[in-house]
């Protein structure tokens, strides 16, 4: 029989992705370095936030699917099914990985030379003639 955590108030239960230690600059982090990497993880299930969030309009800002970015000291392990999950506030996580094109505010849309978009970081290319 298959288990399944359901997490209580404003906490969130994630599954840990592969951590990645080469960035795009091509510098390995090895591990054991004195400052942990973020760490990345897919949201299983969310609480259903604290009760007087409803009073106030407050909404939780995860859902499951979301691919979230954590620290390291964040929340607490726990193995259910000999699966690795980490249980934590949702006040802990460090932000949603979204996709350029889910950008409220340029869309994925293809960027003038020398345009940025404010919210998501994306800069248009230098194209030469």
């Amino acid at each position: 029989m298959r288990n399944q955590l359901r997490p209580l108030f404003d906490r969130v239960v994630i599954k840990e992705l592969d951590p990645d230690r080469v960035r795009r600059s091509g510098l390995v982090v090895p591990p054991g370095s004195d400052e942990p990497p973020p760490q990345h993880g897919i949201v299983l299930a969310v609480g259903p936030g604290l009760d007087w969030w409803d009073h106030v309009g407050v909404q939780m800002p995860v859902k499951p699917g979301n691919h979230v970015v954590f620290p390291a000291s964040a929340g607490a392990w726990v193995e259910i099914d000999e699966e690795r999950l980490l249980v934590c506030r949702v006040g802990e996580l460090l932000g949603v990985l979204e996709r350029a094109d889910d950008c409220p505010a340029c869309g994925g849309r293809p960027l003038a030379a020398l345009e940025s978009c404010p919210v998501c970081g994306r800069e248009g290319s230098m194209t030469s003639p």
